[in-house]
């Protein structure tokens, strides 16, 4: 497996001569839906496994880093959600910007261990054109067997704006079972009504809100499967929807929000496996062992420029 740049702003995964992920680092996204860099992702059968801008939530890219609440800030795009108000659409709509790769600027490639790794530097900045965030983030990719492969994701983020930030999601901010905020999975419409399943077998849209290592979904027909474990640091609820629309997300911040004061910085990760409708079963044979090398091999620092009370121009 290995990344191709050829494309200019994406970065192309393949498996000889199938493509298994595309990861978009340059969207085109308008402000509205907080454009950000995302992953489609498909099976070593090829079959897509992602959707990109369903019409019910065109802010839905792939597989993603989105946080609808970072102060006051909308990194998930679209409205935000006001207690009391409901959905508002407010000029807050953040933006995840690319800086470079790692000091080569190429991806890395491991022909041995069949690994593919891409080091990323991410600005995060406001609808005004302020940087509250740079993110330091690493994802790597790898066979697991025939029809089955890994992609793992770490992220740093720290705060070098001069305030303390405070991350949450809908539901901490007032809105019932709606706890939306971390590393995101869309399934494509195709996956809509699927199996969710658990550790203890199937779980269903019962998931939402609950503590799990990892939560699996299966496609309607039984030809794809995810599987999506939490390598955050501590142990995460889950945003999981099946009968609306396929979704899973180890979400942090889904009842209690976390406060990262100036300089301080915040980790978050997932493995994610793709596969057929057996895909969990690979979680009891490499899943801890995953887990283990994102938490142990977070990405590096990103750079810390000194915090300013000052405006930055806008982009």
């Amino acid at each position: 497996m290995q990344f191709d740049d050829a494309t200019p702003g994406r970065l192309v995964l393949r498996d000889g001569e199938t493509v298994l992920a595309e990861y978009v680092y340059e969207p085109s996204d308008a402000q509205l839906e907080s454009p950000r860099p995302y992953a489609l992702l498909s099976t070593r059968a090829g079959a897509a496994v992602t959707a990109y801008r369903p019409d019910d939530h065109v802010w839905h890219k792939g597989l993603s880093l989105a946080l609808p609440n970072v102060g006051p800030h909308n990194f998930w795009g679209g409205p935000t959600y006001v207690d009391g108000e409901g959905y508002v659409q407010l000029p807050n709509n953040g933006a995840q910007v690319h800086r470079g790769f790692d000091a080569s600027d190429t991806p890395v490639a491991d022909e041995v261990a069949q690994l593919a790794r891409v080091d990323e530097r991410v600005d995060w900045v406001t609808e005004a054109g302020d940087t509250l965030l740079t993110e330091a983030r690493t994802l790597t990719a790898r066979p697991i067997d025939d029809t089955t492969w890994a992609l793992t994701w770490s992220s740093r983020l720290t705060n070098v704006s001069a305030e303390s930030l405070s991350f949450g999601s809908p539901t901490s901010r007032g809105r019932a079972d709606a706890g939306y905020a971390g590393i995101f999975w869309r399934g494509p419409s195709s996956f809509t009504g699927g199996d969710i399943l658990g550790p203890g077998g199937d779980v269903g849209d019962a998931a939402r809100g609950t503590e799990s290592p990892w939560l699996a979904f299966v496609s309607p027909d039984r030809a794809s499967g995810v599987v999506m474990m939490d390598a955050g640091p501590h142990p995460s609820r889950w945003f999981a929807r099946s009968a609306d629309y396929a979704g899973l997300c180890p979400a942090p911040f889904f009842y209690d929000e976390t406060v990262v004061e100036p300089g301080g910085s915040l980790r978050l990760g997932a493995v994610i496996l793709v596969g057929g409708a057996d895909a969990a079963s690979h979680v009891a044979t490499v899943g801890a062992n995953l887990v283990a090398t994102v938490r142990s091999d977070p990405p590096p620092p990103a750079d810390i420029p000194p915090a300013s009370t000052e405006p930055e121009a806008s982009a």
